[in-house]
């Protein structure tokens, strides 16, 4: 008998290769696309090729070195698999807001156009399978920076509230390139749901992180501050003196809510995921748990120019999701979380 097919697109990234293991784990044979384009993106650092290379090594795991912008190639994969897809996991993107505003063209055909093709070649070849969407809490632009923050002497906050849900508004605010593009990409998954009945879903992350992160100074903070003050190494903090607040979710919190729906699917639901109220902290406290797990000095250069569409403050309230899947648990908290960054587990 045939094992059930997932394809994860994005498979040496962070997340892709995460789920890549989990599913192998699960029984699934995972197929995975992945053409290292983050090292073109970000430079030979932010290379993937070594998540590629222990995936490879693995059994029921198959490999395309191949760009997702590539229809002729993805309805192969898809044609080749058919009806055994019994999952697709769509990681793979230009994640950087910097990066998308000097070639916004490659940004919307990697993350938009790669979107709905993949999201035909669903419908055409597999619709009982799931569709999970990667998407990123930068579709709401920045209209969390319209809240009533406060500014304390090491973060802003916002007092009373549980965080950020689902019922912000995506419109009338600066997104960046990168932001644009994923909400259209966010939108059409949940209309392939609505509009077509298949099960699809979006997970609009918070900041993702783990230890299998390459982070580059574009993208990626955590990571890329850890191995900034690991290496003694600079470190620019872009804007609002460092006090802008971050939920960070683990990848394998994350992973687990991608099992909770595959087993329970729905029809073009959008959820924000994220550390939330258990896992978050601003640039500068983060810069602080480092420094102490790492006993070392991080070398901080502050520059007074934010960034694009950045957030003053983003905590997920993932309320909506845990109603609806309430077997899912988070495993990591804040400091969990710096702590594997810092020092990994055996991976």
């Amino acid at each position: 008998m045939a094992l059930s097919v997932c394809i994860v697109t994005g498979a040496g990234g962070l997340i892709g290769s995460e789920a890549a293991r989990f599913f192998l784990g699960k029984g699934f044979h995972v197929v995975g696309v992945d053409n290292d384009s983050r090292s073109s993106f970000f430079g030979p650092t932010a290379s993937v090729q070594s998540n590629i290379d222990l995936l490879m090594g693995l059994d029921n795991y198959t490999h395309y070195n191949c760009d997702i912008r590539n229809q002729e190639m993805m309805d192969q994969i898809f044609s080749d698999y058919s009806s055994d897809i019994d999952l697709i996991i769509h990681c793979a993107a230009q994640p950087s807001h910097d990066w998308s505003a000097d070639d916004p063209l490659t940004d919307f055909h990697v993350n938009t156009t790669a979107t709905i093709q993949l999201l035909e070649c669903f419908r055409g070849y597999c619709p009982d399978a799931k569709f999970i969407f990667m998407s990123t809490n930068k579709v709401y632009g920045d209209n969390p920076n319209r809240l009533e923050l406060i500014e304390l002497p090491f973060r802003y906050e916002l007092l009373d509230s549980p965080g950020i849900d689902e019922t912000m508004s995506l419109d009338h605010c600066i997104h960046s390139v990168f932001g644009a593009n994923k909400a259209a990409a966010d939108l059409l998954v949940q209309e392939y749901g609505k509009n077509f009945g298949l099960h699809t879903v979006c997970f609009r992350g918070g900041c993702l992180t783990g230890p299998r992160h390459q982070g580059a100074e574009l993208h990626g903070f955590l990571s890329y501050l850890v191995k900034c003050v690991k290496e003694d190494k600079p470190y620019t903090v872009y804007g609002h003196r460092g006090k802008q607040v971050r939920d960070n979710i683990h990848s394998e919190d994350l992973i687990n809510c991608f099992w909770e729906y595959y087993k329970n699917p729905t029809k073009g639901e959008a959820y924000n995921i994220g550390g939330g109220r258990e896992s978050h902290c601003s640039l500068i406290e983060a810069v602080g748990v480092i420094e102490a797990l790492l006993e070392k000095t991080a070398n901080l250069t502050f520059d007074d120019t934010p960034r694009v569409g950045d957030h003053l403050w983003y905590v997920t309230d993932y309320s909506k999701f845990k109603k609806d899947f309430p077997g899912w648990e988070q495993k990591y908290n804040g400091v969990d979380v710096l702590r594997d960054l810092c020092n990994p587990k055996s991976q």
